[in-house]
């Protein structure tokens, strides 16, 4: 991970809005990754079209530069139930051109506090992330994530680990 510089804006999450969601279309990332995330307007239009979901942008100052989508369905990651108080992480990423410059390790936090603030009865954030896919793996165990003993084996991608963290 890069440094960031004092003059970076700060990081924070708001929920995709018709103000931001041109600009959230506009998201991508390498193409390497997309087999990993997804990609726009499938991501954007799946969880606008689920009342369980709730699609997030990554802010640096008021630029959208990253995109996530929050799942309350029970089951939604890796097939499990982790009870009520437990919210699913799915395709988390940051924007190709914004990538390298710590939004990523900033966006976790401010995706905690948001939680924290917007739905305090939740105790814990779940996601898979695949075992190949190093960079994100240790991402999330910086922001506090701890792998569950048992893998997913479900995904067409190969076996994924199963992450929690508590807020």
């Amino acid at each position: 991970m890069s440094e960031i510089s004092a003059a970076a804006p700060a990081v924070s999450v708001a929920p995709v809005t018709a103000s931001l969601r041109s600009e959230v279309l506009a998201l991508r990332v390498l193409p390497d990754q997309e087999r990993f995330v997804g990609r726009m307007p499938e991501l954007l239009v799946a969880a606008e079209s689920d009342p369980q979901s709730m699609p997030m942008a990554i802010l640096a100052g008021p630029e959208a530069v990253g995109y996530y989508r929050l799942d309350a369905t029970p089951g939604a990651v890796a097939e499990r139930n982790f009870g009520p108080a437990t919210i699913g992480l799915r395709a988390f990423f940051i924007d190709e051109n914004h990538q390298g410059r710590g939004f990523a390790a900033l966006a976790v936090p401010a995706l905690f506090e948001d939680l924290r603030l917007r739905r305090p009865e939740l105790r814990q954030v779940a996601l898979t992330v695949n075992l190949r896919n190093d960079r994100a793996r240790s991402l999330y165990e910086r922001a506090g994530f701890k792998a569950e003993p048992d893998p997913y084996t479900g995904g067409s991608l190969g076996p994924q680990a199963v992450m929690l963290a508590t807020l």
